[in-house]
């Protein structure tokens, strides 16, 4: 099983901590994660083999996390493609940042988070509530925290 990581490149350094604490949350889960900020390196002109990548990327994974705590238009682009192919979006920001009402609006849960010890915290709690069992269940709990 795979998460796929939606993170705004520029913001991938500012949001190291959380990155590696959603990880190791996701690997205590038995759930692989992939960032695609980490796995490529595209140039300027390379704009459409970079976008069809994270489609592919996208394709097999089980579910994406949306971490906006920095916004970025590549994340709202990936929750959405991801939508529509009926993954679980799981939208992550900071208490402090701005809400992403068009990620939220898609997203099945939500994580607002204080500090990484309440990011795993609720990360954790979420990752429970989900079915990962292969059943078609549509999720749209809009769970809030």
């Amino acid at each position: 099983m795979k998460a796929y990581i939606a993170v705004g490149y520029q913001s991938r350094k500012i949001l190291s901590n959380e990155i590696a604490e959603i990880d190791a949350t996701l690997k205590d889960h038995g759930i692989e994660s992939w960032v695609f900020v980490d796995k490529y390196a595209f140039k300027k002109e390379q704009e459409r083999e970079m976008m069809l990548q994270a489609l592919c990327d996208i394709d097999e994974c089980t579910l994406l996390i949306a971490e906006t705590t920095e916004k970025g238009i590549g994340i709202g682009i990936e929750a959405g493609y991801a939508k529509a192919k009926c993954k679980i979006i799981i939208y992550i920001r900071s208490i402090v940042a701005e809400h992403s009402t068009t990620v939220s609006g898609i997203s099945d849960f939500q994580i607002v988070y204080a500090d990484i010890p309440d990011l795993r915290l609720k990360l954790v709690d979420t990752l429970r509530q989900i079915d990962f069992s292969g059943n078609s269940q549509k999720y749209n709990s809009q769970k809030n925290y």
